[in-house]
């Protein structure tokens, strides 16, 4: 299926692994023009997940740093580009399924990706205007290097196994297609959405 993504010119962040460097190989494999690949905090091998009562200020100012600050500094250096040269464009956030639903030992984790997927919808209604779409995934666990880490041991997924109709975690490939599906023409008309990729766990 043509996506329309060959020439255009694409900013990928936190490539150094995962679903950033599965993106980065399928936008190459497009046609399109990886013209920035920039590692942030968030290809450290670690997440803050602390117990509600032992969150601390240090793992909160982590997570923001990680899951909002970074992605408003390096949105708007793109949004900045494109609206100086006149370009439509889209811009794809990768949230997580824990923006919708609360997960034990997540607190700040989950409350640093319900923040995305509203900053999401606000830089949607703000960017509009210029022709610019603002879209984010949601996925579940996904089979990263460090997806596998924390989630290879079956008692410890099996509970959030029985929770996904599907009856497994997502592979690199299928966090990919959802941002190339977002990012191209085919979702034209698509902004300020957030798309489960999750194998149906926001629906149980």
């Amino acid at each position: 299926m043509e996506l329309g993504l060959a020439g255009r010119r694409v900013l990928v962040t936190g490539a150094g692994k995962g679903i950033g460097r599965g993106t980065v190989q399928a936008l190459h494999a497009a046609g399109a023009r990886v013209v920035a690949v920039s590692r942030t905090r968030a290809d450290l091998d670690s997440l803050v997940r602390e117990p509600f009562l032992e969150v601390t200020k240090e793992a909160c100012d982590t997570s923001f740093d990680v899951n909002l600050r970074a992605v408003i500094q390096v949105s708007q250096i793109v949004a900045r580009g494109m609206i100086a040269r006149g370009a439509p464009g889209a811009i794809v956030n990768v949230s997580s399924q824990a923006s919708h639903r609360a997960l034990t030992n997540h607190s700040v984790y989950c409350s640093t990706k319900g923040a995305l997927d509203m900053l999401t919808k606000v830089m949607a209604l703000e960017l509009g205007p210029h022709k610019i779409r603002v879209n984010a995934v949601n996925p579940t666990v996904v089979m990263t290097p460090m997806g596998q880490a924390n989630w290879s041991n079956p008692h410890k997924a099996k509970p959030l196994l029985d929770r996904i109709p599907l009856g497994k975690f997502a592979e690199v490939e299928h966090v990919v297609d959802a941002i190339l599906f977002l990012l191209s023409d085919r979702s034209g008309m698509t902004t300020g959405s957030t798309l489960p990729v999750d194998g149906g766990f926001l629906a149980t």
